[in-house]
């Protein structure tokens, strides 16, 4: 570990990494610490869109600009990551959903997107079906990447920009002076610092709370399934209706999921944050499968201390990365949906499988704001929209961290939205 650094940030997935890489960019010296390995968790397990298509006009133009990030970056990395623009596509079964897609769309025009209404006839052109689809929002421009080589390969470059990486580094604790940070407690030693950046996914709202903050954040796990080669010819884009949600992956076969199932473990986080989830459980609740506990060591699991000394071993050393089993049930249903889908196919085999855990805010926004704590910056609540929007959300991060007006406004992802008595944000994604 170094003794001192400008700015320490927390988490090794692709929020960190790419704040990180672009910090040091702006001449800073950088520590990223990593409590396991790097894009262990969510960043390595997301289902690798990179879209544009039904975000919430909040992240809208953000994204926009990261599809522009991904796109400049060298094409020996495009090609190391998969970053393919296949596009995106939504599948409608009735019309209230198809109204739904136009109706976003008309708000999305004046952002400059190449979204378009796609008929019945054009649908069954791209998959010939027997699903019912009367039409489609589709967007070209829209990309996908492998996720779970993206940020290693990021990394490496990011390292020859400057970044230190500590991979099996937990940061313990805030070191404080004054009433401002001056450091992090790891595992392995303090590092002097006066600026942090928390984008530990689903274990930050656990940090923060060891420090006194709240943050409304819970987390849910979503398994994907990738199938052996379909035949040649079936579509090798991203496409999805309300049950399932595919992706063809470049080194064949697809990546096979719910479009919206999740399985939500019940802990003492889920308990306290009740009132405030409780309208987004009850508009997802058939797509909710409640569990009473998680697994020992989870972030909101019964057993998981909620204080600890920089002395004892912290619950990030005792779980180093999250590994959900993938909901088995899951997938037998994806291949039932898929086989009535495409009849002419049917039932994919499956050769993989895993989850992850998203971590969610009750808003589906993500945090990007100061902390309460002097000198602490927080970048998370991503709700499983980060993959995509990293690169632009890390220069928003980095903007706040230096002092300088962001580019976009981040008002819609400000601390204290949850805790102000701010009106509930209606979200505008479908």
């Amino acid at each position: 570990m170094p003794d001192a650094v400008d700015v320490t940030v927390i988490g090794g997935g692709i929020i960190g990494l790419m704040t990180a890489w672009e910090l040091s960019r702006g001449g800073l010296r950088v520590l990223l610490c990593e409590k396991g390995k790097l894009a262990g968790e969510q960043s390595g397990r997301n289902w690798g869109w990179i879209r544009q298509q039904g975000r919430d006009f909040a992240e809208l133009p953000i994204m926009m600009e990261a599809m522009r990030l991904w796109q400049d970056l060298p094409q020996r990395m495009r090609d190391a990551i998969g970053f393919k623009q296949t596009g995106v596509t939504y599948l409608a079964r009735d019309a209230s959903r198809m109204a739904a897609f136009e109706h976003w769309l008309d708000q999305a025009r004046p952002y400059g997107i190449d979204t378009r209404m796609l008929s019945r006839s054009a649908v069954e052109a791209m998959l010939p079906n027997s699903a019912g689809w009367i039409g489609a929002l589709q967007t070209p421009s829209d990309a996908q990447a492998d996720p779970l080589v993206t940020v290693p390969v990021l990394a490496r470059a990011a390292v020859a920009d400057g970044v230190i990486i500590r991979e099996c580094s937990a940061v313990l604790g805030l070191e404080m002076s004054a009433g401002s940070i001056s450091g992090v407690v790891t595992e392995t030693g303090t590092v002097r610092c006066t600026r942090v950046v928390l984008a530990g996914g689903a274990w930050s709202s656990l940090f923060l709370a060891a420090h006194g903050v709240k943050l409304r954040q819970l987390s849910v796990v979503s398994s994907v399934f990738t199938t052996t080669n379909l035949p040649a010819g079936f579509a090798c884009g991203a496409f999805a209706d309300d049950r399932l949600a595919i992706r063809g992956k470049a080194a064949g076969g697809h990546n096979l999921t719910a479009w919206s199932s999740n399985k939500f473990f019940i802990g003492p986080d889920a308990v306290r944050n009740f009132g405030a989830f409780l309208p987004h459980l009850i508009s997802d609740f058939r797509s909710t499968k409640l569990r009473p506990a998680a697994p020992e060591g989870y972030p909101d699991a019964w057993g998981t201390p909620r204080r600890w000394n920089n002395t004892d071993q912290s619950p990030f050393e005792r779980c180093r990365i999250l590994n959900p089993h993938p909901d088995m049930a899951s997938m037998a249903q994806l291949q039932s949906q898929f086989a009535s889908a495409f009849p002419s196919i049917g039932a994919p085999e499956i050769v993989a499988s895993w989850a992850g855990m998203i971590d969610v805010t009750p808003d589906t926004l993500p945090v990007v704001d100061h902390a309460p704590i002097p000198g602490l910056v927080i970048a998370t609540g991503m709700s499983g929209h980060g993959f995509g929007i990293a690169p632009a959300m890390a220069k928003m991060v980095a903007a706040i961290v230096e002092a300088r007006a962001p580019q976009h406004d981040l008002l819609a992802f400000r601390y204290g939205r949850f805790f102000n008595g701010s009106p509930r944000h209606v979200s505008s994604a479908i």
